[in-house]
């Protein structure tokens, strides 16, 4: 049996302002309303697949199963990292867990953000792998380059034409130079970051190599405790974990290590040129995600995620429309988008990290407009979830029921609010809301106060799942 591992952790940076510290790259339903997420876990839904080990920040934990529950899968387990600490922890807490349910499994290490064209072609190379990787070999996926390019590291393989052939030597991110010598030669292949290995040769790997951080990773899996449907690790534990790469910390040094090359027609998506180059165009090249329209322009992207935009006589732009944020670049320049968000970062701007949607076990939360003492929400309640019994030091709340029934409870008093009908919070009233219904709940929150931060809640009982 396979074991994929998907790797959900990491931001995405160079696709602000739609991609955020809580809602990064991998999780945006840019395809066909699918995200990279989700196309990962139907990749690997299939037979001699178990169900997915699913590791990712405890920031992500409701989106994970959000987007699980959205395409009808299941996680074999959701393990929620307390901190990034690269993917070498997550390459043996993957094997660990992996072998306490089949000493002989094999565990296939993917990431979470890459779009993958032919699916068969990469399972068939997977499948051809098999072998070499029960036979102990830990085998990494080599992308044949269709480009000189300069933004992955390269893997040298050996010549040859086998399915799965040993590794001559892994090569750093070139310069322009180097990877034009690199794509004459035929002889590299761009580094994706995808392994297939036994879970026994990983834990021996790191015994091996990487002796201090083998048992360091043992103690924190002891920490191992439910949460829902998630699995939580120790924060202060986890968080002293060597920050490593599984290519430094075994990769480069191990002697077991073969290389599949493949072309299933990959791409890790990492700049808005990049997507735009994935993207259905019409005619003149350009793509449109939204409402947009485009006058005597070209080869360029317009994504709009509220109103609507229009692009005129332009060439190789994009332009990117969140609620809150708007982006303007030459596709050139598409790189440059992470120096602009380290900047806002440095500012300490809200718009790095925050998307006007949150996530929550219930549903969600959506930012609609915010001003001295007031803030107006959206908010989607799931049929049959609940919020914990709340209560606010320095706001009043006033809720509008858009769609659905909500039942309500207020200082104990417990009524049925349904469309069009609203109900007032008192500064300091004790509350919750539940669907009862088979339908989900829309309302609009409007809030009021001095201070109207998120954390201010005092919670009055222990609720099953919290909000």
């Amino acid at each position: 049996m396979i074991f994929p591992c998907i790797l959900s952790g990491g931001v995405g940076s160079r696709l602000w302002p739609l991609s955020r510290t809580d809602r990064p790259k991998q999780f945006l339903p840019l395809f066909g309303g699918e995200s990279l997420f989700q196309k990962t876990c139907k990749r690997i839904n299939r037979e001699g697949f178990s169900k997915p080990i699913v590791i990712g920040s405890n920031n992500h934990r409701f989106l994970v199963g959000e987007q699980l529950a959205e395409l009808g899968l299941e996680a074999g387990s959701i393990l929620l990292e307390p901190v990034g600490r690269n993917t070498a922890p997550p390459a043996l807490m993957a094997a660990m867990i992996a072998a306490e349910e089949d000493p002989d499994a094999l565990v296939l290490l993917l990431p979470s953000d890459h779009l993958i064209g032919k699916e068969d072609v990469f399972i068939d190379t997977v499948r051809l792998a098999e072998d070499a990787a029960r036979s102990g070999q830990i085998v990494t996926f080599g992308i044949q380059p269709t480009e000189p390019n300069t933004g992955y590291g390269y893997i040298r393989v050996a010549p040859g034409s086998g399915a799965v052939r040993p590794v001559e030597a892994f090569v750093e991110k070139p310069d322009q130079a180097k990877a034009e010598a690199f794509l004459e030669d035929g002889g590299y292949v761009w580094n994706a970051g995808i392994f297939l290995y036994a879970a026994k040769s990983m834990i021996e790997a790191f015994q091996q190599l990487q002796p201090d951080l083998y048992k360091d990773i043992v103690e924190v899996m002891k920490t191992r405790h439910g949460d829902l449907d998630f699995t939580r690790l120790d924060e202060e534990a986890f968080a002293g974990l060597d920050n490593i790469s599984i290519d430094y910390a075994i990769m480069e040094k191990a002697e077991n290590v073969a290389c599949a090359p493949v072309a299933p027609d990959w791409d890790d998506l990492g700049s808005w040129s990049a997507i735009w180059s994935v993207l259905d165009k019409d005619e003149n090249g350009n793509s449109a995600l939204g409402d947009a329209r485009f006058l005597n322009s070209s080869d360029s992207l317009a994504y709009v995620e509220r109103g609507m935009v229009s692009v005129i006589g332009l060439k190789d732009v994009m332009v990117i429309a969140t609620t809150d944020s708007v982006l303007v670049a030459h596709k050139d320049s598409a790189q440059d988008v992470k120096t602009v968000v380290e900047q806002l970062k440095a500012e300490g701007r809200d718009e790095v990290d925050r998307h006007p949607r949150i996530y929550k076990p219930w549903g969600y939360t959506e930012r609609i407009n915010s001003g001295d003492r007031f803030a107006v929400q959206s908010m989607l309640i799931k049929p049959g979830k609940r919020l914990s019994l709340q209560s606010h030091l320095h706001r009043a709340e006033h809720w509008v029921v858009v769609s659905g029934t909500l039942e309500i409870t207020i200082n104990g008093q417990t009524s049925l609010l349904s469309e069009n009908q609203s109900a007032y919070v008192p500064l300091g009233a004790q509350h919750t809301l539940h669907n009862p219904g088979k339908i989900p709940v829309r309302m609009i929150e409007v809030q009021s106060g001095t201070y109207l931060a998120e954390d201010d809640i005092l919670r009055h009982s222990e609720p099953s799942q919290k909000s």
